[in-house]
């Protein structure tokens, strides 16, 4: 079964980090990668632009109002994913707990429910 791992940040929490805590996230999505590719269980994983570079388009009335940032209204952003192919639930627990980001902010673990 695929679920998606959903890392949200911060960016106040962010700034308060040390380089040496920010080196250590980074170097460590290149270790979980590396652990996830040799599994088997790497679908596909994406880092996302901060809210500042999104938009947000929503139609009321048949016209479309586009604003910039993020729809979520919250301290924190959704800043990546990853899809993982797992045998469980729990595995996928599993996984999103060796997320490096996981010691900072929550990683949502959801099924990815159709395919296409």
């Amino acid at each position: 079964m695929r679920y998606l791992l959903t890392l949200h940040m911060n960016p106040a929490l962010w700034s308060t980090l040390g380089d040496d805590q920010k080196n250590a996230v980074y170097e460590g999505h290149g270790a979980f990668i590396q652990l996830i590719t040799e599994s088997g269980e790497m679908v596909e994983t994406k880092a996302l632009a901060e809210p500042g570079e999104t938009k947000t388009v929503q139609v009321k009335d048949g016209v479309a109002h586009t604003k910039t940032g993020g729809f979520v209204e919250s301290d924190a952003f959704l800043c990546g994913y990853y899809v993982v192919d797992v045998e469980s639930e729990a595995r996928a627990v599993e996984l999103a707990a060796k997320i490096p980001d996981a010691q900072y902010t929550a990683v949502e673990v959801r099924p990815v429910v159709h395919e296409s």
